[in-house]
């Protein structure tokens, strides 16, 4: 459903979260290798979500990557889909077609319209604070 892209910017945003609220930055490096990509890829996404504004970057012999802890909470999942794909997977349609709606839906406009719903609400609503206290509490993982 995410680009590859987003799937890499999700897990590493939340690591990175984990790691802010512990006070500590991140390097380029054990993000990429924390959320298994490449390092140039992961740089290019990090790139992204800094200019954004999700996570910020300070360069240098003790920088890293962080997030203000402040935002943590206040950032939502819609808001770092958003910011590496954009709103296709709100307004696309479920087989790729260019032209799709409900005077000429494909042929799962009909069902994908209420997922596509569904997922938008779950993205407004989940908190990169959620996300990332669950992961360090270890009830979730993001490599296996």
């Amino acid at each position: 459903m995410f680009s590859k892209a987003c799937e890499y910017g999700i897990k590493a945003t939340i690591y990175i979260a984990v790691k802010s609220l512990r006070q500590e930055r991140v390097s380029l490096k054990e993000i990429a290798e924390e959320v298994n990509s490449p390092v140039a890829f992961t740089a290019k996404i990090l790139q992204s979500l800094a200019k954004s504004g999700i996570i910020d970057s300070h360069k240098g012999p003790t920088g890293g990557f962080q997030i203000e802890e402040p935002k943590i909470d206040t950032i939502k999942l819609h808001d770092i889909v958003h910011a590496i794909d954009g709103d296709k997977i709100f307004v696309g349609c479920g087989l790729g077609l260019e032209q799709c709606d409900a005077s000429q839906p494909c042929p799962v406009h009909d069902k994908f319209v209420g997922i596509r719903d569904n997922l938008k609400i779950m993205l407004q609503n989940t908190s990169l604070y959620e996300l990332a206290t669950g992961l360090d509490m270890g009830l979730t993982h993001l490599k296996r």
